[in-house]
């Protein structure tokens, strides 16, 4: 059901020749440019009209209009079960109270006297926010997404997701997104909500149609064309990240529960057949544990297909190493979208991780908890991109400005300096730009 990496024996090689020894998902990005381009430039031309048609060909859905009005937003709301309902408003309290706190104050610094800069922390002003159907539905990534926006002071804030096949008669067009996200959005207060996915959704966001102005910043995760989009059309829009596969690791010693690693790693197969799953431990008999663990729980599962794929795919393994050291660097090394700690003193061999999108700490912080009611957010970086990038955050939706305030007493000071730089680097129109305020002369020191 799952293979195994044997890592024992030998010294683990460094960086890149590390990285290739580990599982990893095929994501071929860059094969589905060519796939969305014309989708986009579609959209670029048609607008709404090109929206709809692709609502039918890819979705199995004829659509009247792409914005969804505002009366199926609340009635979403009110027909929605009051268990969800509850578990979503304690979901979006939890999430509001981390993200408050990682709002930016602005900072001014004292250079010289009569010199100062201060780095002034700036919303950007509209953002689309990609929600994810297909597979499962999920509320979950619209309070990920709309959450950290609005503590960040975003202005405009639009949410898409595709349109959902003859799911429930009687409403518009019956091509809404799933009523579950229309009510998410409607608890958040969003109401300007679209049912478009895919590369088109993409496109509109970055374009602009009759119903939906373009937007500065687009960010959710999404299939292999939402990333090839986001690759297509950055520049014209900042983008988050080019989202892959969702994937777990688990770093465990003898002292872990098997049911529990087990149960983990399941969740996360659960996803997506290319969803990854790796453990990476020094216990033999944990791995053996793990591994007769995994073929009663994915028998018993409701998506057993699924899991089974994943699990059964490149991107899965278990793989064993000689200690704990050892461990830690394979991980670092790996960078997953999700890190579970499961040995002992988990806290402080969670402290010496470098490369995460999300760290879970010890038996009772699975990574499912993260992906509802942690507090935390769950769009993170995956295919190894955590050693390098982060998650969504309050900071992924501002701007640092610098305000460069000087006196003419403090230009005068430093004048001298700009001129020397400015002509050992051959542009000495930069010195002369300082000279001319001072009568095309370097002010006295």
């Amino acid at each position: 059901m799952i293979s195994r990496i044997d890592l024992r024996g030998d010294a683990l090689p460094e960086g890149a020749a590390l990285r290739d020894l580990l599982p990893r998902a095929e994501f071929d990005v860059e094969a589905a440019l060519e796939k969305v381009r014309p989708i986009c430039d579609d959209v670029r031309h048609r607008g709404s009209a090109a929206l709809i048609d692709y609502a039918a060909e890819f979705d199995g859905v004829r659509i009247e209009r792409v914005r969804v009005p505002a009366e199926e937003l609340d009635r979403a709301l009110a027909e929605l079960d009051p268990q969800v309902r509850a578990a979503l408003e304690e979901s979006i309290r939890r999430a509001r109270l981390v993200h408050r706190e990682q709002r930016r104050t602005d900072h001014t610094t004292q250079v010289v006297p009569g010199g100062t800069v201060t780095e002034r922390w700036v919303p950007v002003q509209r953002v689309g926010l990609y929600v994810p159907g297909g597979r499962a539905v999920y509320p979950s990534s619209v309070v990920m997404n709309v959450v950290p926006a609005q503590e960040a002071g975003v202005g405009g804030v639009a949410v898409t997701s595709p349109p959902q096949k003859a799911l429930f008669p009687g409403h518009w067009g019956g091509g809404l997104p799933h009523p579950t996200i229309l009510a998410a959005c409607a608890l958040l207060g969003v109401d300007e909500v679209y049912a478009a996915g895919g590369a088109q959704a993409i496109a509109m966001f970055a374009y602009g149609t009759d119903e939906c102005p373009p937007v500065d910043l687009v960010t959710g995760p999404g299939n292999i064309y939402v990333a090839a989009a986001k690759r297509l059309l950055k520049g014209r829009i900042g983008i988050d990240a080019e989202a892959g596969p969702t994937e777990i690791a688990v770093l465990a010693d003898a002292t872990a529960d098997a049911v529990h690693v087990a149960s983990d790693l399941i969740s996360q197969a659960e996803h997506d057949p290319l969803a990854a799953a790796v453990l990476v431990t020094d216990s033999v008999e944990l791995a053996e544990q793990v591994e007769t663990e995994l073929k009663t729980q994915v028998a018993a599962a409701r998506h057993r297909e699924r899991i089974a794929e994943a699990l059964a795919g490149r991107q899965s393994a278990v793989v064993l190493v000689d200690g704990l050291d050892e461990g830690l660097r394979v991980v670092d090394a790996y960078a997953a979208e999700h890190l579970e700690i499961q040995t002992a003193d988990a806290s402080a061999v969670a402290a010496r991780v470098r490369n995460a999108g999300a760290i879970f700490v010890g038996p009772y912080a699975p990574v499912s908890l993260g992906d509802y009611c942690a507090g935390s957010n769950h769009v993170l970086p995956t295919g190894g991109c955590a050693c390098h990038s982060s998650g969504l955050s309050v900071q992924s939706f501002l701007r640092g400005i610098h305000v460069v305030d000087y006196t003419r007493d403090a230009l005068a000071e430093v004048t001298h300096h700009v001129v020397t730089l400015a002509e050992a680097e051959d542009l000495p129109a930069h010195g002369a730009a300082l000279k001319a305020r001072f009568d095309g002369e370097v002010p006295d020191q």
